[in-house]
């Protein structure tokens, strides 16, 4: 009877919704200083410009790589003082979740974890690269998953009137 029973709770087991990180690494990092040498004589303020995005893609049953890129773009006037392009990603195991919750988790709680890693990387090569550090603010994933879902669903409305 002791073996039905550890069997039917290693059955449980792996129902239950489980959630961890296998990998966070730096996919892909670059710094450009097109007008260099001459502006660092520069003195002027730039003005900086940051674009984010994320993506994710399942690599096998339960197991997703989500990532997120930064570009931070520094300009004085119409010249460019640095671009710096950083794309973090991780691999995350999410089982028993429903569908549903799965795309939450992969659009919200993994880039969470994911920003503090990709705003110390920008902040690093903007420093070596001889410049202030660039302090990235914290981003509200869930504000911009709701604003992606929004967008996707006037898309969806407006295919489906033509």
């Amino acid at each position: 009877m002791a073996k039905d029973d550890n069997k039917a709770a290693a059955e449980e087991q792996t129902q239950q919704a489980g959630f961890s990180i296998e990998k966070i690494y730096l996919k892909d990092a670059s710094l450009e200083i097109p007008n260099a040498p001459q502006i660092f004589t520069d003195r002027s303020q730039p003005q900086v410009g940051i674009e984010l995005s994320n993506f994710a893609q399942q690599l096998e049953e339960n197991v997703f790589e989500v990532a997120i890129k930064v570009t931070v773009t520094s300009k004085i006037e119409d010249k460019t003082v640095f671009l710096v392009e950083v794309t973090q990603a991780g691999i995350f195991q999410i089982r028993g979740v429903p569908e549903e919750n799965l795309e939450m988790i992969v659009g919200i709680t993994c880039p969470n974890i994911l920003f503090p890693y990709a705003r110390e990387s920008v902040s690093d090569l903007v420093v070596r690269a001889g410049f202030q550090p660039v302090l990235l603010n914290p981003i509200n994933f869930e504000a911009l998953f709701a604003q992606q879902k929004q967008q996707q669903a006037e898309a969806a409305e407006a295919a489906a009137k033509h």
